[in-house]
C-alpha cells in the first residue's frame, strides 16, 4: 500500500526532504503532500538584500522552484495555507486554507515538520506602522521595495547589526540612502570577538553608515499620517523615511510546541542524527529541519539554533533519504557563516572567546594582519585573522576573518580544520594553493595558524 508524506513548510527543508523522497519512492509508493503558507517556494531567503539592492534584477531570479514545478514531479504542493494543529495520536494536521478559511484534517504515515524561524519584533510602540520593515521572505522584500519606491525621502535607519542589518545597511546604500544603523550591543556582529567587531565599526564609518552602538530602541516615532518618522531611543531621535528591522530570528515552533514536541534551550524543535524528531510523543514517524531545529554543535558539544540555509537544504536531503527508505545522517555543524558590506567581507566558524570560556575550555588567542594577495601583486587587499586554539592540546578551537576581496571564503579552511579535528600546529602543513594572485606564499589562515602553534607552545 501507498504511504503518505506531509511536509508543513515548502521553501529549502520542506521541500528538499520531499524532492529526495520523491526521488527514491515512486509515486505508487509514497504520496507525497505539502502545505506552505505563504505564496512562494523553494527560494532563496539570504538573496532578499541583494534583490533589494539591485545586485538581483528580479524576484523570481531566487525562486529555485516553483510550485508548479514541484507538482510536475507529483508533489502536491498546497499554497497559502497554513497548517494549525498536528495531532502526533491520530497521525494528522489540520490545515486552513488562508483564501477560502475551509478547514480539513489531511492523515500522514510520516510527518515532516520544515516551519523555519520567525523573526524577531519586539513589542515596541510603532513598531508595525507603515515604513517598518523585516525581511524574512519574498513578500517582505517586495513590501520594502514598494515603500522604497513609493518614499521621496533618503534617510533609513537599520535596527540590528548582525548579518541581516548590515546587508540591508549595504542594499539601502546602494539605493543612494544615507543609513543609520542602531545596535544593541557594544559592536557591530555580536557573532564576532569586540575586537572583530571594533573593525568592522570603523569600517562602516568608513563608507558613510552612521553607526550607533550600545544602544536600545525604544520607539518607532510616527507623523501625522501614521508612518514611521523617526527611531527612537533613550538619548536621541534618529530620522527615518523608512526603518528596517534586522535584529535576528527565532525558531518557528509554536504548532510542535503545542503537540507536545520536544524543543530545546533555544526553542528549537530536538532531533536525532537521522533528524528524526525525539520522544515518544513523535512515535518514530515526525523528521524535522532547517531553521525550526537546534544542531549539535561540533566544537563546542552543545545544541545551538543556526539558522542557515546551507544547513536547511541538508536537513532536507538527509530527512528526504530517510523517508524515502535510504540512510543518511546530519553530524552537526561547525558555526560557519560568511557576510559582505560592499566590499567589506566578514567570516567566523567555531567558538568565540566567551563560547570558549562558556565550554570551560583554557585557550589561546593570536590576531594577525596579512594581505588576500602577494604584496606585489595589484590589488592585494588587507585582512585580520583572529584564530583560538585549545591552550594545552593546540586544538583549534575557532577563526573569524575582516578584510576585503578574497578574505571571506578562506574561512572555508578553518572550518574543515575544525570538523577534522585538527591542532593549529597540523593546520601549518596544509598543502594549500598558492599564486600571487590568490594568496602571499603563506596564507594569512596559516600565518595564524603558526603563530597559534607558537601561542600554545609558549602557554
Amino acid at each position: 500500500m501507498s504511504e503518505r508524506l506531509v511536509v508543513i513548510g515548502g521553501d529549502a527543508a520542506g521541500m528538499s526532504a520531499a524532492s529526495q523522497a520523491r526521488r527514491l519512492k515512486k509515486p505508487g509508493e509514497l504520496e507525497i503532500v505539502a502545505f506552505e503558507r505563504g505564496s512562494f517556494s523553494s527560494y532563496s531567503a539570504c538573496g532578499i538584500p541583494y534583490w533589494v539592492s539591485g545586485a538581483v534584477p528580479e524576484r523570481d531570479d531566487l525562486i529555485a522552484r516553483t510550485p508548479e514545478e514541484h507538482r510536475a514531479r507529483d508533489i502536491d504542493l498546497r499554497m497559502r495555507t497554513e497548517v494549525t494543529e498536528i495531532d502526533p495520536a491520530g497521525r494528522r494536521v489540520r490545515a486552513r486554507d488562508l483564501g477560502s478559511g475551509a478547514e480539513e484534517w489531511t492523515a500522514y504515515d510520516k510527518l515532516v515538520i520544515a516551519t523555519g524561524a520567525r523573526p524577531l519584533r519586539p513589542p515596541l510602540p510603532g513598531i508595525d506602522a507603515p515604513g517598518v520593515h523585516g525581511v524574512q521572505n519574498l513578500g517582505d522584500g517586495q513590501a520594502l521595495l514598494d515603500t522604497l519606491e513609493a518614499t521621496e525621502g533618503r534617510r533609513a535607519v537599520v535596527v540590528g547589526a548582525g548579518y541581516i542589518g548590515l546587508e540591508m545597511a549595504e542594499a539601502l546604500l546602494r539605493r543612494g540612502y544615507e543609513v543609520t544603523v542602531v545596535n544593541r550591543g557594544e559592536q557591530p556582529m555580536s557573532t564576532l570577538d569586540p575586537d572583530m567587531g571594533r573593525l568592522v565599526d570603523a569600517a562602516m564609518s568608513g563608507m558613510g553608515v552612521t553607526m550607533v552602538n550600545d544602544t536600545e530602541v525604544t520607539a518607532v516615532l510616527t507623523g501625522e499620517d501614521g508612518r514611521a518618522r523617526a527611531v527612537a531611543t533613550k538619548d536621541a531621535e534618529f530620522p527615518a523615511d523608512v526603518v528596517v528591522l534586522g535584529i535576528g530570528v527565532e525558531p518557528e515552533t509554536e504548532l510542535a510546541r503545542a503537540a507536545g514536541l520536544p524543543v530545546g534551550e533555544h526553542g528549537g524543535l530536538l532531533t536525532d542524527l537521522s533528524m528524526r524528531v525525539r520522544g515518544p510523543v513523535a512515535d518514530g514517524a515526525i523528521w524535522a529541519g532547517g531553521d525550526c531545529v537546534e544542531v549539535l554543535d561540533l566544537v563546542w558539544g552543545r545544541e545551538r539554533h543556526i539558522a542557515l540555509g546551507t544547513h536547511a537544504n541538508k536537513h532536507g536531503q538527509v530527512i528526504g533519504a530517510n523517508v524515502g527508505g535510504g540512510y543518511a545522517t546530519f553530524p552537526g555543524v561547525v558555526g560557519t557563516a560568511v557576510s559582505k558590506v560592499c566590499d567589506l567581507e566578514i567570516a567566523r566558524t567555531g567558538l568565540r572567546e566567551k563560547d570558549a570560556r562558556a565550554a570551560g575550555l583554557q585557550y589561546v588567542t593570536v590576531t594577525i594582519e596579512s594581505t588576500s594577495r602577494a604584496g606585489y601583486y595589484p590589488g592585494a587587499a588587507p585582512m585580520t585573522v583572529k584564530m583560538l586554539a585549545e591552550r594545552r592540546t593546540g586544538r583549534l578551537l575557532g577563526t573569524q576573518i575582516v578584510g576585503r576581496e578574497g578574505a571571506g571564503k578562506r574561512v572555508d579552511v578553518a572550518a574543515v580544520a575544525l570538523t577534522a579535528g585538527m591542532t593549529v600546529e597540523q593546520m601549518t602543513a596544509l598543502d594549500l594553493g598558492y599564486a600571487p594572485p590568490y594568496s602571499p606564499v603563506w596564507d594569512p589562515v596559516l600565518v595564524a595558524a603558526r603563530k597559534a602553534t607558537a601561542a600554545v607552545r609558549a602557554a
